[in-house]
């Protein structure tokens, strides 16, 4: 895998309209390295207006943009052929046949994936000779996204890959992205799905207000808050004080419900172990027992807010 990033932004400004002018992106600073970068933000964060400079469609305001070392507006010719994308949209003309098209695309390239095994992985092969307007959304996303991947780029920007798309459909697309990565395919992706981003990032980017307001793996951004979490259940009433004294310092013991206990603190192999020890010593079978731990997702409504947006 490449060792300096694919991407870097710094600086960026985007603004559309002129009164007065909005400004979608306000200063952003963003790295992707090599694997799987996630873009994550609310309606209207800004995380489309900077995919869409950094794929070269959009010029900057302000900042500088490199995509594999190279400028996505003044080099566009040169990046061409070194990424994929795929866009919401589709990107494919309405009466073109599905196959057609992506047979279309492979012929742009050197070295492109074999288009009838591309068919059969995402499961296009009932409807290669139906016409791009007559696929089922389901269909035509999973052909932009053969489109974006056929070219074997060195990056591919993906965005909302699974929109709509099935379960087994959606499976298929993450063991893809997998695949990709695992051939040495930098991938930047953006998604509503925070599971989506959990599975496949290796590093997540957060963007709010036109600024990253959060970057680190998932498990980097995860850490924290309910992580200090755990829980267990038993016959209601037990003895809390015998069990604090059990604990370490700084712990904390109650029962928010009959028979639902908490226990906080820094929730580790040891302190697990203790509780564990502590029930055995005192004849309770504990139903249920789990750590607690923050999804994506608390981190996200966490930093971006719960309020619906536009």
């Amino acid at each position: 895998m490449r060792s300096e990033p694919v991407l870097q932004v710094h600086g960026l400004v985007k603004r559309y309209g002129t009164r007065p002018p909005k400004t979608a992106v306000d200063g952003l600073d963003l790295v992707a390295g090599a694997g799987v970068t996630a873009v994550l933000g609310p309606n209207g964060a800004g995380k489309t207006s900077t995919i869409e400079v950094c794929e070269g469609y959009r010029a900057p305001d302000a900042g500088t943009v490199r995509v594999l070392g190279l400028d996505p507006q003044r080099e566009a010719a040169a990046l061409r052929t070194r990424i994929g994308v795929m866009l919401q949209s589709g990107g494919v003309y309405s009466g073109a046949r599905a196959e057609e098209m992506l047979r279309h695309v492979a012929r742009l390239h050197a070295h492109p994936l074999d288009v009838p095994a591309l068919i059969e992985r995402l499961g296009l092969g009932g409807c290669g000779r139906t016409a791009y307007r007559r696929l089922s959304g389901g269909q035509q996303q999973r052909l932009a996204l053969a489109m974006a991947v056929v070219g074997r780029p060195e990056l591919v920007f993906l965005d909302e890959p699974t929109a709509g798309l099935d379960p087994q459909a959606r499976r298929a697309t993450w063991d893809l992205v997998r695949e990709l990565r695992g051939d040495g395919v930098s991938v930047v992706l953006t998604t509503h799905h925070m599971d989506e981003a959990e599975q496949l990032a290796d590093d997540v980017a957060i963007i709010d207000a036109g600024r990253v307001i959060a970057q680190g793996s998932p498990e980097q951004l995860c850490r924290g808050g309910a992580e200090n979490t755990l829980r267990f259940s038993g016959r209601a009433g037990l003895d809390l004080e015998s069990l604090l004294k059990a604990l370490p310092p700084g712990s904390a013991a109650d029962e928010p419900a009959p028979g639902g206990y908490r226990v906080t603190g820094t929730i580790d192999p040891q302190l697990l172990a203790t509780v564990t020890s502590w029930c055995a010593q005192h004849g309770v079978m504990p139903d249920r027992i789990a750590v607690e731990r923050h999804t994506l997702e608390d981190v996200f409504l966490e930093l971006t807010g719960r309020e619906l947006r536009p």
